[in-house]
């Protein structure tokens, strides 16, 4: 990606009648591709990580809709539409937190709803090239949410990030990471402090993996450094990702995130949120009303099938934290970079 930011990985891809993924459990050991031709498999790849990152979760979605409706019997719309609506359902409940999951759905019921007039076999097509489209736009988004947020970075930058905002976790290119690349790309001599992101490390498994690809100077830290680095100097700003935004600017993201903000506002650091403008989710007044995902706590206890932790311990694991509005200093979209007050800048983006 050194000579060409388009040759970016793309972690999820239509082929002709079924989807392939690249699965990220696997990574940076081996780069394992799973093919998916049904929506049992798809709601399984969402939820056991193997397609991660919020847009590439609603992309899936998307896709997996297809899937679990390709097959269904073509007698009248109101039949069918019960099943899209099991089959939505069932699919939403794959992983709650990340807003796009849902929206991809909601998008897919909305345009099935808008051609209930034509044939069942027509409007399969349909729900098939929505899901491409979604997918299409989704690599568009990314790539001007990356060119927005290059202003944000100055020349020699250390930057912090967590968890992973790439191409892995998108169509394309990423969100916070989108940015990173795009500086790189512009000469900006960046470097990147990247947090490890326990307990899956979709740090220093993921992430790491896409900086080396790129030629990106990078070093992984322990979660538990990053206030060190700060307190030192070595931080010139953090850029994340988002899995859902409230409509007063409250964001959940990967647990972990919220500590780095107040950190970054102790020491007067900026702190930064790049997303598509699909996460942000106008009905949730705040972050307090957002569902977080609370995921098995083996993922805490061990690793690689390896006991960290003595037997009958128990833990607790949540996969997403909330930080509130009040300490970050903007959100990077695909329309620019909205600053606080937040309320006030998504409604303006929204009603344009």
């Amino acid at each position: 990606m050194s000579d060409n930011i388009d040759t970016a990985v793309q972690s999820i891809e239509w082929q002709e009648d079924h989807v392939r993924i690249l699965d990220q459990t696997y990574l940076p050991g081996r780069e394992v591709y799973s093919d998916i031709r049904d929506v049992g498999r798809m709601w399984e790849a969402i939820k056991k990580l193997r397609i991660r990152g919020a847009p590439a979760i609603g992309i899936a979605a998307a896709y997996g809709l297809y899937l679990g409706i390709k097959d269904l019997p073509e007698n009248t719309f109101k039949s069918f539409m019960v099943e899209v609506n099991r089959v939505a359902k069932y699919l939403e409940g794959a992983r709650p937190t990340a807003v796009n999951l849902k929206w991809a759905t909601d998008r897919i019921k909305s345009t099935i709803r808008a051609h209930k007039d034509k044939d069942i076999s027509e409007i399969k097509k349909i729900v098939l090239q929505t899901a491409k489209t979604i997918h299409d736009e989704d690599k568009r988004t990314c790539k001007k949410i990356g060119e927005n947020g290059v202003e944000l970075i100055p020349k020699n930058a250390q930057i912090l990030t967590h968890c992973n905002t790439g191409s892995l976790a998108t169509g394309q290119y990423g969100t916070a990471l989108s940015v990173i690349f795009h500086a790189h790309e512009q000469g900006k001599k960046t470097f990147v402090w990247v947090d490890e992101t326990r307990p899956l490390l979709q740090g220093s498994r993921l992430t790491a993996w896409e900086l080396m690809n790129a030629e990106i100077p990078m070093k992984i830290i322990t979660d538990s450094s990053a206030g060190s680095l700060m307190r030192r100097g070595e931080v010139d700003l953090v850029m994340v990702g988002a899995d859902r935004i409230a409509a007063n600017g409250d964001v959940a993201n990967k647990i972990g995130t919220y500590p780095l903000a107040v950190l970054a506002q102790e020491n007067e650091i900026p702190f930064y949120v790049a997303a598509p403008l699909s996460t942000i989710d106008m009905e949730m007044a705040t972050g307090d009303k957002i569902p977080l995902e609370e995921r098995e706590q083996e993922e805490v206890l061990t690793y690689s099938d390896a006991q960290i932790a003595p037997k009958k311990a128990e833990a607790y694991n949540p996969a997403f934290d909330i930080t509130p509005h009040s300490y970050i200093n903007g959100i990077v979209t695909q329309e620019g970079i909205i600053e606080p007050p937040f309320e006030e800048g998504f409604k303006n983006v929204f009603d344009d």
